[in-house]
């Protein structure tokens, strides 16, 4: 089903870059659907942001901390410290999405996103602090559910799991119950 909403007023050629954008959207979840069963084939692993990022922290803190202090914290005992397949998906999300706007023209440094600005003044530090807070909220709620929008959303509810689709509808309630609350839309 192709839908389109006109913009530039309307127009044709408004209307077929509209199409073409939903078209790229249905490649791009075909792509990782892909991605992910290659990946369990080779790493025998789900997609995840989350994980790998707590087992990179993890082989960070060891130089600064050194390694008993880290194998005593109870949360990298249960994930351990490494450098691995993870982290390639990790900065390779990073790259990609990078590549992608400078692909799409579409790259932009802002320091206060125009949506943000409108409804909460251009001041950078609310926006860090809220950008903080939020990633930190984000962080411990995807731990505390083992797995993130990517190791739940994508790989576990591709696996069929209850508790992905949980996490899942859970999440997309919460963001539009959220967006709602701040922007009052």
């Amino acid at each position: 089903m192709e839908c389109c909403v006109p913009n530039n007023g309307g127009s044709r050629v408004g209307m077929e870059i509209t199409k073409m954008k939903n078209k790229r959207s249905y490649i791009v979840g075909i792509g990782i659907g892909i991605l992910s069963w290659i990946v369990f084939v080779v790493v025998n692993a789900p997609l995840g942001i989350t994980t790998a990022l707590s087992e990179a922290s993890g082989a960070v803190a060891i130089p600064l901390l050194g390694a008993q202090a880290v194998e005593a914290n109870p949360y990298w005992a249960k994930t351990v410290p490494a450098w691995d397949y993870g982290t390639l998906f990790l900065v390779g999300t990073f790259l990609g999405a990078l590549l992608s706007s400078k692909l799409e023209k579409t790259f932009k440094w802002e320091l206060v996103p125009l949506t943000w600005s409108e409804k909460f003044g251009p001041k950078i530090a609310p926006r860090f602090i809220g950008a903080f807070i939020g990633g930190i909220i984000a962080m411990y709620g995807a731990r505390l559910a083992g797995g993130c929008t990517s190791g739940h959303g994508i790989s576990g509810s591709l696996q069929l799991a209850v508790s992905s689709w949980t996490f899942f509808l859970v999440m997309f309630v919460s963001g539009a119950t959220t967006a709602k609350i701040l922007f009052r839309k």
